[in-house]
């Protein structure tokens, strides 16, 4: 299923000027927290008349670093109970801290998966900056910890993290593919999280292990018998864009990008 991000997408005047080329595009449903929604009501009315599922983000303590592990509880439940009355497909959620010690990651994801249970919808913790699954090695500890665990996959941020194509992560890489609900498919090379232009041929490489990591995934979601694969093609704006100095103008078309990834994606995933 290919999910299309409203991240840098301006919906002041509302959603109409998108929905036709989102569906023409092949996208099935709509990833976005609600703080950034102007109208919830029309939100949902787009979602019921146009037919797209949802998935939120959500993120706990917000985006102040660090905070207690019942901090991060606090907030991780009452912006998925926010959501719940819009009968999300399952929640992409931004967890933990990168501050935090094991103990304190064992205590907040051991607390996860039973409020996990007690909500009833899957939440999955995306690998990205800032949070405990920041990098693959606190990743390795909680995935082993917890069977269980779902993964949101946005492996550009360990790239970035790690300064490297993480060639000594085999091991890690199969384990977090076996854990993956969910993949946001952006390309990050060894000082950022995102590539120029995943179209450019000077980026080639990175983008071919890119694929081979989410082809791993893919294979492991079939061998687990999953019915559906959920995709977003998540390039952002500036400053996630690059940008020329001076001018800032951005240095690609957001859009395009997103649309060429996602279809690429779809293309490679009908064709294993």
């Amino acid at each position: 299923m290919l999910v299309r991000h409203l991240w840098g997408v301006d919906i002041s005047n509302g959603f109409a000027p998108y929905t036709a080329e989102w569906h023409r595009e092949g996208y099935e449903a709509l990833e976005t927290p609600l703080f950034i929604l102007p109208d919830r009501g029309l939100f949902r009315e787009t979602l019921k008349d146009e037919g797209f599922a949802w998935i939120p983000q959500v993120f706990s303590n917000q985006f102040t670093p660090s905070g207690t592990v019942a901090e991060h509880l606090l907030s991780l439940r009452s912006q998925i109970e926010e959501c719940l009355e819009d009968n999300p497909l399952f929640i992409n959620s931004h967890t933990g801290s990168d501050a935090w010690s094991y103990a304190q990651a064992e205590e907040f994801y051991g607390a996860a998966l039973e409020m996990e249970a007690e909500l009833g919808i899957p939440i999955s913790h995306e690998t990205h900056r800032l949070r405990y699954f920041c990098n693959p090695w606190n990743t390795q500890r909680i995935l082993q910890r917890f069977p269980s665990l779902k993964l949101t996959c946005d492996y550009s941020h360990w790239v970035c993290v790690a300064e490297r194509l993480l060639p000594d992560c085999g091991d890690i890489l199969q384990l977090s593919a076996d854990h993956c609900w969910h993949l946001h498919a952006r390309v990050g090379f060894e000082e950022g999280p995102q590539v120029p232009d995943p179209r450019a041929p000077e980026w080639s490489h990175h983008l071919d292990v890119h694929e081979q990591w989410w082809q791993q995934i893919w294979k492991a979601q079939e061998a687990a018998g999953r019915e559906v694969s959920t995709l977003v093609p998540e390039f952002g704006p500036p400053p996630y864009m690059h940008t020329i100095p001076f001018t800032q103008a951005p240095v690609a078309d957001l859009n395009a990008i997103c649309n060429w990834m996602a279809q690429r994606e779809r293309d490679r995933f009908d064709a294993r």
